[in-house]
């Protein structure tokens, strides 16, 4: 009897996987988003309080636990480093492809091609890919509202979509409620299912909910008890409804993610096969366009009603976007008529190529990139090694002899793109973000028994690189004197735009940070460093002629 070929995974969750794993490893851990997570989950862990997460030494009421603790497993199995999270979030974003394409399969189940398109349109997306090599928790979030969606799709599985509602819960707090809501209320809308049994319907549903909120209950009311009465009431009030009359964080105007979406669904928003389908269809309500609508539109309206408002709040829309361009694609131009149409992609191709020149032009001096922005002189020195492969990658695009398989080449082109622009950073302005020398310093002086203050608002950026056993003092430029008086041997850490042209003849550590300074010093020394450069400020050169 002839042997079965084992099933390999398809095609683009190898090429995105491999890539991602690439690509996450090129630099280290970026702040102020991976090192925030980072930090609480080592002080959990090095604390040994794995039910209320911490932040710099005070209970940490804006997450909730479920990302902290998939951490925690990985460094009980492997150790305590940076590499187990990143695999981590390369896992939840490949989980989150596989999960997508397994939804697209239920809800395009007339039109298995457009299905088939799916995670490919996914792949495609610059945003999503180079926001994912963060760790955050909107990718597990995302992973969740697709888990739960598609347990209601097709023969409800209440079940499961209660585990992957309280899953998402635990990620995000009651925004994953939001992200299955609508499609929850418009059941007998789109499923056959509902409609049959509308009764039902809305009767198990509102027992998976109860029992998602049971499942979140299950840490809050614990963690509540045992985090404090400050921490009981941001956790269970302030950080939802704050966002949502008026956000403390985050805060914009309506419109706001209008514009946005050109980001989020970059780079299919530059391809004009995209609009001129757009165009030419003819709205066609069948149940997986209702599914989609009752998904994507009621959700986003919501999102742009609440004030509190960032980019990657909206990844968890993503595959309905992709299901609906889909669609969108396989209704009106069939790609067997495509075949001698090669220039379809030239707008992302040409947008390729000039990226390459620009590079060009900074490494051999076309620009004056010491005028500019620090950001152009980082880039100069080797930037115009990267350009040829731009140059490659946009030749593809303009000229693979035919149209076909044309969501496949765009998809792999622009994710070889975004790795490639992912090692450029790497090699030229990760050096702006790196703080693992200010960490190690900071470790050395905790470890001898110095205090350290942070001047200008903390976020853990230093306790998981530096592997900080003691909280650092968050204080602001008005008391700086009295804690220098009061700690004349500690160490300080301040960022200002410009360091003194005496500052590095007398500070403990000087290093570039995003578009700013970092300088470490010695509290005693900075004090009398300022009363210096009161009385007599630095001379400033004379102006060129």
């Amino acid at each position: 009897m002839p042997s079965r070929a084992p099933h390999l995974p398809p095609v683009w969750l190898l090429l995105w996987s491999c890539l991602a794993l690439f690509a996450i490893f090129q630099h280290g851990p970026m702040p102020l988003y991976s090192t925030r997570t980072l930090a609480v989950a080592w002080e959990m862990w090095n604390s040994g309080q794995f039910l209320v997460p911490h932040i710099n030494g005070q209970p940490y009421s804006h997450k909730v636990p479920l990302l902290f603790w998939l951490i925690h497993a990985g460094w009980a199995v492997f150790g305590v480093s940076d590499i187990w999270p990143r695999v981590l979030q390369v896992g939840i974003g490949a989980g989150w492809l596989a999960a997508s394409a397994a939804l697209a399969r239920r809800v395009l189940v007339l039109r298995p091609a457009a299905a088939t398109s799916v995670p490919w349109l996914l792949i495609a997306l610059a945003y999503p890919f180079l926001f994912g090599l963060q760790l955050m928790y909107e990718t597990l979030l995302a992973l969740c509202v697709v888990l739960a969606l598609w347990a209601i799709h097709g023969r409800p599985r209440w079940g499961w979509f209660a585990v992957a509602l309280g899953a998402g819960l635990l990620t995000k707090g009651p925004v994953m409620l939001l992200h299955v809501a609508f499609p929850l209320l418009l059941g007998p809308w789109w499923s056959e299912y509902a409609r049959a049994d509308r009764r039902g319907w809305y009767l198990r549903a509102g027992l998976a909910v109860g029992a998602s909120l049971a499942i979140l209950l299950a840490w809050a009311l614990p963690a509540g008890m045992a985090g404090g009465e400050a921490y009981r009431n941001e956790l269970l009030f302030l950080q939802t409804a704050g966002r949502v009359v008026d956000s403390f964080d985050h805060a914009r105007p309506l419109y706001w993610y209008l514009p946005m979406l050109l980001v989020l669904l970059f780079p299919w928003v530059a391809w004009p096969r995209l609009w001129r389908a757009a165009f030419a269809q003819r709205p066609r309500l069948d149940d997986a366009s209702r599914f989609l609508a009752s998904w994507l539109l009621p959700t986003f309206g919501v999102f742009c009603l609440v004030s509190g408002k960032q980019v990657y709040y909206l990844l968890p829309l993503l595959p309905a976007a992709g299901m609906a361009i889909a669609l969108v694609l396989a209704r009106t131009i069939p790609e067997a008529t495509l075949t001698r149409r090669r220039w379809r992609a030239w707008p992302l191709a040409l947008l390729l190529i000039a990226l390459a020149l620009v590079l060009l032009a900074l490494s051999i001096g076309l620009v004056d990139a010491q005028r500019g922005p620090r950001w152009m002189a980082d880039i100069a020195g080797i930037g115009g090694w990267f350009a040829p492969g731009f140059i490659l990658l946009g030749a593809v695009l303009l000229l693979w002899p035919h149209e076909r398989h044309a969501v496949e080449r765009i998809a792999t082109v622009a994710l070889c793109a975004a790795v490639l622009a992912q090692m450029l950073f790497a090699q030229t302005l990760f050096r702006n973000f790196d703080l693992r020398p200010a960490a190690a310093r900071i470790a050395l002086a905790q470890a001898a028994g110095r205090p350290v203050a942070n001047l200008g608002g903390y976020a853990g950026q230093f306790h998981f690189l530096g592997r900080l056993a003691q909280p650092i003092d968050d204080i602001h430029t008005r008391d700086l004197p009295a804690w220098t008086q009061q700690h004349p041997h500690g160490m300080v850490v301040r960022y200002p735009a410009r360091s003194d042209p005496r500052a590095p003849e007398r500070a403990e550590w000087i290093q570039p940070f995003r578009s700013r300074q970092l300088e470490i010093w010695d509290a005693g020394a900075l004090a009398k460093f300022e009363a210096v450069a009161v009385s007599s400020p630095p001379a400033e050169a004379d102006p060129e002629p």
